[in-house]
């Protein structure tokens, strides 16, 4: 397939906003897709960094759509095939060059809106929940519950049978997690104290937030921390780590994503969604024009769920 001269993207401007703008098309390896795409999502860590980032830069990692040209080298989905996938940077574009193993086969029933915010949303929460004791009905402690992450963690757990309690800012949030399938919610940054202990603890907001969760994480519990929202330091009791087993666990998703590769991730929460058992919580949609209005409202937290730009 040709492209014209110019394709549209979001790249950050000379002023650090993030504006949609002409860019050259990309050109496939031999082992890459050209997919069209449909839908992106946002991610904090990709807008955050987006912030400090050198004009020109050309963020996003989530993205959906639909192959127009198979990989040359004969691997992967063929033509028409509608996909899901995830890339370092550069997903929020037009067209985007894929290799088969960052992306999956998307169900028909799922759609694009939805399928763009599984990739590092959906995946972070899968690969958190594989962590700690699998026990039946064990205790699982998601702080910033309410957020892109945290939505997913709570279909997941509760669907695996964990006993959920959610951890959120606002009680305006109650409802939504509640309905999400948790069986318990705790309401302010450092948690209430009559709760717990923890076999499992999802802690994305740091500060006192994360010291509070170490608190409360039983024997042999593991604790996993993918953010730091509150962005301050923590301080916790020791002790809570001398009962034998019990860890503290750094995620980032793309060093996760060095040991499986995203299409493993990506093909059982599409089946998951596809069946009805993970729903999307979307809270904005709009065109990729308005990347920089709905970007400022993302950091300044004035929504919950995901935020989902169409082409």
């Amino acid at each position: 397939m040709t492209l014209s001269n110019q394709i549209q993207a979001v790249v950050v401007d000379d002023t650090g906003r993030l504006t949609l703008a002409p860019v050259a098309p990309p050109t496939p390896s031999a082992s890459e897709a050209l997919v069209k795409v449909a839908a992106i999502s946002l991610n904090r860590g990709e807008v955050k960094t987006a912030m400090t980032a050198a004009p020109g830069w050309r963020p996003g990692w989530d993205f959906a759509g639909t192959v127009v040209e198979a990989a040359a080298n004969g691997e992967g989905p063929r033509a028409g095939t509608r996909v899901v996938g995830t890339a370092p940077a550069g997903a929020w574009a037009e067209y985007v060059a894929s290799a088969p193993f960052m992306m999956a086969a998307l169900p028909d029933d799922v759609a694009f809106e939805a399928a763009a915010t599984l990739p590092v949303a959906g995946g972070t929460a899968l690969h958190a929940l594989r962590r700690g004791p699998k026990t039946p009905g064990r205790r699982v402690l998601i702080t910033g519950a309410s957020g892109g992450v945290g939505v997913y963690a709570i279909q997941l757990a509760a669907g695996a049978g964990d006993e959920v309690t959610a951890a959120i800012r606002s009680p305006a949030n109650e409802a939504l997690v509640r309905g999400l399938g948790a069986q318990h919610a705790t309401i302010g940054e450092t948690l209430a104290g009559d709760i717990g202990p923890f076999d499992l603890i999802l802690e994305s907001v740091g500060g006192r937030t994360l010291g509070a969760a170490l608190s409360l994480i039983a024997p042999g519990g593991a604790c996993v921390v993918f953010g730091g929202s509150e962005g301050a330091m923590s301080e916790f009791d020791g002790g809570k780590f001398r009962a034998g087993g019990t860890t503290l666990y750094g995620l980032a998703m793309f060093w996760e994503l060095q040991h499986e590769p995203p299409c493993v991730a990506l093909t059982e929460l599409a089946a998951l969604m596809a069946a009805g058992k993970l729903k999307p919580v979307i809270e904005r949609r709009a065109p990729v024009s308005d990347i920089a209005e709905v970007a400022q409202a993302l950091m300044a937290r004035k929504f919950v769920g995901k935020a989902v730009l169409s082409f």
